[in-house]
């Protein structure tokens, strides 16, 4: 067994939601969970991990600077009060959120238990920041 099928798990759900919201813009963000996903395949796991760490939270910077996560936000509330949903796009936002946040955990975890100690955490920290950025900038743009 794989001990990271939890990763696995929520970087094809990560792809799952951003495909229901079907517009292109979404769509785009997908590319990097894919990406997640061939490297866990391929047993690179170092590289998915940080990657894993570092995507969500620049997205939930993002979604926290448009506002997108205070809409997430009432769309649940409304939801424990018992109305119904009014905006898809910030519920389907405020399920990301919640993944997002599990796999920042989750792949600490795994970080910390397979490549804490080891000196390579500077070096994979470093390269992965410049192409999360180099991600989101091309998205931006």
């Amino acid at each position: 067994m794989r001990p990271y099928r939890d990763i696995a798990t929520i970087a094809a759900l990560q792809v799952l939601c951003f495909s229901v919201l079907g517009h292109c813009d979404h769509l785009y963000q997908t590319v990097i969970y894919m990406a997640i996903l061939i490297l866990l395949f391929y047993m690179d796991d170092r590289w998915a991990y940080m990657i894993g760490m570092l995507a969500p939270v620049a997205w939930l910077s993002t979604v926290f600077a448009t506002g997108l996560l205070g809409g997430a936000t009432r769309q649940v509330l409304r939801l424990t009060r018992g109305q119904g949903v009014t905006n898809e796009v910030s519920f389907i936002a405020a399920a990301t959120a919640v993944l997002f946040v599990l796999m920042i955990v989750f792949c600490a975890r795994h970080w910390k238990r397979e490549y804490s100690g080891r000196g390579k955490t500077a070096s994979t920290l470093a390269i992965r920041v410049g192409v999360v950025a180099l991600y989101y900038g091309i998205l931006a743009i």
